[in-house]
């Protein structure tokens, strides 16, 4: 195997044995094999597209099956064995369509004719052979923006299933996802040709994110600044963990008066600000954080515990019986919910002690989506204008258990009283509970959401520029983002596709990425590595 889309990835430079997350070879070479699969299935749709054939069902299943590849979502070798089966059965239906119709069709050999055949280990060993590095002769900076783009196109597909699972989609963004794949298998792309893709694709991921932000509020109604405990109450629980609003709603209406408190883990925490979530009684607090002790946090948690989407490593044998999964999520070993049916989360739950009393550990404050933070422009304008607020910084992206990460705590924390501090993602979970006060009313620290509320965060960045008749990058604004998996690597391309210049990444830079196409960024972009907090607000601030 040879894996190295994470942030984790072994000595910096890519897993070639087990993944860090704890990806196992057949499973990476299976993961290989479905996105070789869609490929070929792409260059069908593509062809399909310019006679008139295009299909729902192809373009959606291919979103499906790409975010199932992204990292921690999905390490059952069985689950992949039946996408694989499922994408080249969808391409070939497809074919004699896009033929009939009298388009081209006429694919000699690669994906668009592969037939998997055998079962998990005969397919794992083709995926050996069709993986990141099966070509030895490709030009690294080709292989470095080809994986960035194919990792771009994961993260834009994560946030176009969860928008099309409440009803939200744009067929251009299916469209896109197909034909970029369906670039990749071209030999003859240069770098800047690639590079231009991927700012479409920053563009698209955009779009993405805004049908997702039309999904959740459109369900759920808009954020509104809400207090959440940290504490625990006495009786049976249930925690959430991941990304699915859906599944926490239904979830929600299933448990209704059954002595049950449901409570939010990791990305759900700003689940608590939708009004039309917030709105059910047994729907308590948060429990615990996103990354550093989360083996611990739900080895201890006395109930059943539901993961909606990625954000887990492999799960442990110390809590892997009172785990459940739904959707794309799944892993060998643990019990997966289908549709909605959640009768053995709710029985686990019952089984189980549940918290012995009351616990008071305070609470923190959600809910600043750009609805909320917009409603009071004026006195942030104000702010700014008056000197109240010197400077803003969006500290932001994933959170990981590889050391370095304590810098965004210390960031944080000594950041001016005269600043303010915009979070969203699971990074937050490095100080989302610091008391930094406020500035006339304004809270210093605010919690934007979950990581596709960068759309949120685009959007207040361009309404403040937009009051100040100036380009976001001349506001007093900085980025000091952190990543982890592709979802980050799908919103920097989103940021730069806009312009945004000067961004901080952290805790290290991408494997993938080669010093000529850094220099490139780094040239274009001003991207820049993280380096001490002192040093970086010193930088900022002068």
């Amino acid at each position: 195997m040879f894996c190295f889309q994470c942030e984790q990835t072994a000595k910096g430079e890519g897993c070639v044995k087990i993944g860090v997350c704890g990806k196992t070879e057949d499973v990476a070479a299976l993961q290989d094999l479905l996105i070789y699969t869609l490929k070929g299935l792409s260059q069908v749709a593509v062809a399909g597209r310019k006679v008139g054939v295009d299909d729902a069902e192809v373009n959606l299943f291919t979103a499906e099956a790409v975010f199932s590849t992204l990292t921690n979502v999905n390490f059952d070798p069985d689950r992949f064995v039946s996408l694989i089966q499922t994408a080249a059965r969808l391409r070939d239906d497809l074919k004699a369509r896009v033929a009939k119709a009298g388009g081209y069709t006429d694919f000699s050999d690669g994906p668009a004719t592969f037939q998997p055949s055998g079962g998990a280990a005969e397919l794992a060993a083709k995926g050996e052979t069709v993986g990141v590095k099966s070509d030895p002769s490709l030009d690294p900076d080709i292989l470095s923006v080809r994986e960035l783009l194919v990792y771009g196109l994961k993260g834009v597909a994560a946030y176009a299933d969860h928008a099309a699972i409440l009803g939200q989609s744009d067929p251009a963004v299916f469209a896109f996802i197909q034909e970029a794949l369906a670039a990749t298998l071209n030999p003859n792309l240069t770098v800047p040709e690639y590079v231009s893709l991927l700012m479409q694709c920053g563009q698209v991921n955009i779009r993405a994110m805004e049908l997702l932000d039309a999904a959740n509020t459109g369900s759920y109604g808009h954020p509104a600044p809400t207090p959440v405990p940290l504490g625990t109450k006495a009786g049976k629980a249930i925690l959430v963990s991941g990304h699915d609003l859906k599944d926490l709603d239904d979830l929600l209406k299933a448990t209704e008066g059954k002595g049950i408190y449901v409570y939010t883990h990791g990305e759900m925490l700003p689940t608590h600000g939708y009004p039309s979530l917030k709105k059910y009684p047994h729907f308590f607090g948060h429990y615990g954080t996103a990354w550093q002790n989360q083996a611990k946090e739900f080895a201890e948690f006395p109930g059943a515990i539901l993961m909606t989407t990625n954000c887990i490593q492999k799960p442990k044998d110390s809590y892997k019986d009172n785990l459940f999964t739904t959707g794309l999520v799944g892993w060998p070993g643990v019990a997966h919910v289908k549709n909605g049916e959640f009768g053995p989360v709710i029985e686990k739950a019952l089984a189980m002690p549940g918290f012995a009393e009351d616990q008071d550990k305070g609470s923190v404050l959600v809910g600043f989506a750009r609805n909320a933070v917009l409603g009071v422009a004026d006195k942030v304008i104000e702010a700014v204008k008056s000197g109240a607020i010197r400077h803003f910084f969006l500290v932001a992206g994933c959170d990981g258990a590889k050391p370095g990460r304590n810098y965004y705590t210390e960031f944080v924390e000594k950041t001016p009283k005269d600043t303010v501090v915009l979070t969203l993602a699971c990074g937050k979970f490095r100080f989302f509970d610091q008391k930094l006060g406020d500035i006339g009313g304004i809270p210093r620290l605010l919690d934007v959401g979950q990581c596709n509320d960068a759309y949120s965060a685009v959007q207040i960045a361009v309404a403040l520029a937009g009051a100040f008749n100036c380009g976001v990058n001349d506001l007093p604004l900085s980025m000091v983002l952190s990543w982890y998996e592709q979802k980050a690597c799908a919103i920097l391309l989103s940021l730069l596709s806009l312009g945004i210049k000067s961004i901080r990444l952290g805790p290290s830079l991408p494997a993938f990425v080669t010093p000529n196409i850094l220099n490139f960024l780094v040239e274009n972009f001003n991207i820049m590595p993280i380096g001490t907090p002192e040093g970086d607000l010193k930088a900022i601030l002068g």
